[in-house]
């Protein structure tokens, strides 16, 4: 018996001319009398649509009327993305109100978004419903699996077009160059931007380059991007061939050469001229650029690290018994920030008074006290505005107390653990000494630290720890920027373990000490600036923002840019571990999944065929059921 069908994309169709009419009349007249005629149909073809539906619901089938209500559902979510358009747009401003972007401007971009969006999830929706509603319209009962599945479909499809919508949006606002190739040319660094926007005089970079040259293209991408942090900064382009006048006056003999210039100062970066051979060069651009601008904004500078006590040196070739960790990492990061290194001790002149050229004295790791001699030259460097930096042991027990004390600072040769938060280095407990923190103040001499708080944690492998003693009236500004974990106790025992008395707390592990123009920062670990401990975690950023503060340079603290490929090493260990690993336990892993997965699809199969069904009885020749009593 045929069925009798009534027809249900036409009321769709009437909602669809309905929106289009809103469209037109909001969209393309806009304004006056056709506006509101085209608005005012629109709203009424949707408004019959819908009360269409409502009839038809009600007089269907319990199948059929399931779908009614979902299209019916759908064409409110189409009508409330049409009231969110009315409520952003300027509508209000004809009964002589104020326009939503008027009073709350936020809310109003956010509707702007959100209403495009809702009118999508409810329009292909609709289209997709009634194309299957059609295929099954004849069937005696609708399959709403079917239906269902093709609303899914509509939801999938309206929210693939909002985020091609969206991301398209966002990539025409945010105009941004992304280079994703392997090798990339480093962008201006944090450092070298603060240089730049805190000059007070022009500098004159002059790229010599012949016209089309790749390198060159990689550096004016960097420097046009440099000098948009100051107006002081001028780049000019000159070709060695064309321009010999001006390659003399700036000494240059060759092209692929930048020059910078400040008054009667120069300073050149020599680059292959080829890209091929520029590549690692042009990753490490922003250290170099650096490095140069240092030279030519800064006076020269000196950092003399102390001798003759036992301290940690950077040279291991002169026989020194000292088997601790060296410090050539710390001693490259001075020559980088453009300082003369050298060193200091008696044979110096430490015992008569430190040499007036000297910037900043670097005591790393003594081992044995100072000389009372030396220690009254360091106080009278102190006295005369000078910078000092120094780190200490605890194993060593010297505490510097005589150039500490007059700051109101007090080292304790206390050895410091944390069982809870630490560095794992040979999974005994004595790691317990390798302190980890990332507890640090807004104090300038860790600025780049503070700033990057968690991400950025220091280890101190065997710490002690500082007494500040800050009296306001003693002329000195006394500080506690580093703190240790708060679960950080004083091992007074030496079995790694907090014991009875052995209480908890954030030490205080860096301190730093103002007294009129001299700085002194104190360290409570030297190995914490070792080459074994500063390349890890956040320890070079420590080093250098202690340096920056020391000399007055807090504008410039901040991490290089660099695009330089870090080392992988892996210990013994780890290498046997990898092989083992890749050789046996991955192909393992696969054959034992393998097998896991074919037994359970056997069992499987197993419960659906199960034991064979019995065959009907075959009927008799007198047409009833063999063994049929008669």
């Amino acid at each position: 018996m045929a069925i009798a069908v009534r027809p249900s994309a036409r009321w769709s169709g009437l909602w669809a001319l309905g929106m289009l009419a809103i469209f037109i009349g909001e969209r393309m007249i806009g304004v006056g009398g056709g506006r509101a005629v085209a608005t005012i149909c629109g709203l009424a073809m949707v408004l019959a649509a819908m009360a269409i539906r409502v009839r038809r619901a009600q007089g269907a089938a319990s199948d059929r009327r399931q779908v009614e209500q979902t299209l019916l559902a759908l064409y409110g979510l189409g009508l409330l993305a049409v009231a969110l358009y009315f409520f952003q747009s300027d509508l209000p401003t004809l009964w002589k109100g104020k326009a939503l972007e008027h009073d709350s401007p936020r809310l109003a971009t956010v509707l702007a978004a959100l209403w495009p969006a809702i009118w999508t999830a409810a329009a292909w929706p609709i289209a997709l419903i009634e194309m299957a509603y059609a295929q099954v319209a004849r069937a005696p009962r609708i399959e709403n699996g079917r239906i269902r599945d093709a609303m899914f479909s509509g939801f999938g499809l309206a929210a693939a077009l909002v985020f091609a919508f969206a991301l398209a949006y966002v990539a025409s606002e945010r105009d941004k160059k992304v280079d994703l190739a392997y090798f990339r040319t480093t962008r201006p660094g944090e450092v070298t931007r603060r240089i730049v926007s805190h000059l007070d005089q022009p500098i004159e970079i002059a790229v010599f380059f012949p016209s089309g040259n790749e390198v060159r293209e990689e550096v004016d991408n960097y420097i046009q991007d440099l000098a948009k942090e100051s107006g002081e900064l001028k780049i000019v382009h000159y070709d060695f061939d064309i321009d010999p006048a001006k390659a003399k006056e700036y000494g240059v003999s060759t092209n692929s050469v930048l020059v910078f210039t400040r008054g009667a100062r120069h300073e050149q970066l020599g680059l292959p001229r080829e890209i091929e051979s520029a590549r690692n060069a042009l990753r490490t651009l922003d250290k170099e650029v650096q490095q140069r601008l240092m030279m030519i904004v800064k006076p020269p500078r000196v950092a003399a690290f102390t001798l003759g006590h036992g301290e940690r040196n950077w040279d291991k070739s002169t026989g020194d018994t000292d088997k601790r960790a060296g410090i050539k990492t710390l001693r490259d990061i001075l020559v980088d920030q453009t300082y003369d290194v050298r060193t200091l001790s008696a044979a110096d002149g430490l015992m008569q008074d430190v040499p007036k050229d000297i910037s900043a004295v670097m005591i790393i790791g003594p081992q044995k006290p100072f000389l009372p001699e030396e220690l009254a030259s360091l106080n009278r460097y102190i006295d005369r505005g000078g910078r000092l930096f120094i780190a200490l042991d605890p194993e060593n027990h010297v505490t510097m107390s005589e150039v500490l004390k007059p700051l109101y600072l007090e080292y304790k040769d206390e050895t410091l653990a944390n069982d809870q938060v630490f560095a794992r280095r040979t999974h005994q407990d004595n790691d317990h000494l390798n302190l980890i923190t990332a507890t640090y103040t807004s104090h300038p001499s860790v600025t780049t630290l503070q700033r990057l708080g968690a991400r950025a944690p220091i280890i101190l492998p065997g710490a002690g720890w500082i007494n500040t003693n800050r009296d306001r009236k003693s002329g000195v500004s006394v500080d506690a920027p580093i703190k240790a974990h708060h679960a950080t106790f004083v091992d007074k025992n030496g079995n790694f373990q907090q014991d009875p008395g052995e209480d908890r707390r954030a030490w205080e592990i860096g301190a730093t000490a103002v007294k009129k123009d001299a700085r002194v920062f104190v360290l409570a670990d030297s190995d914490a600036v070792s080459d074994e401990v500063i390349p890890i975690a956040a320890n070079q950023l420590l080093a250098i923002d202690v340096v920056h503060w020391l000399m007055g340079d807090e504008a410039y603290s901040g991490a290089i840019s660099t695009e330089a490929d870090a080392p992988v090493s892996h210990t013994r260990k780890q290498d046997v571990l990898w092989f083992y690993g890749t050789i046996f336990l991955a192909p393992a892993l696969v054959i034992v999944a393998g097998l896991l997965v074919t037994r359970r699809g056997r069992r499987r199969g197993a419960r659906v065929v199960g034991p064979p069904a019995p065959s009907p009885p075959s009927p008799s020749p007198s047409g009833s059921p063999q063994g049929a009593q008669s």
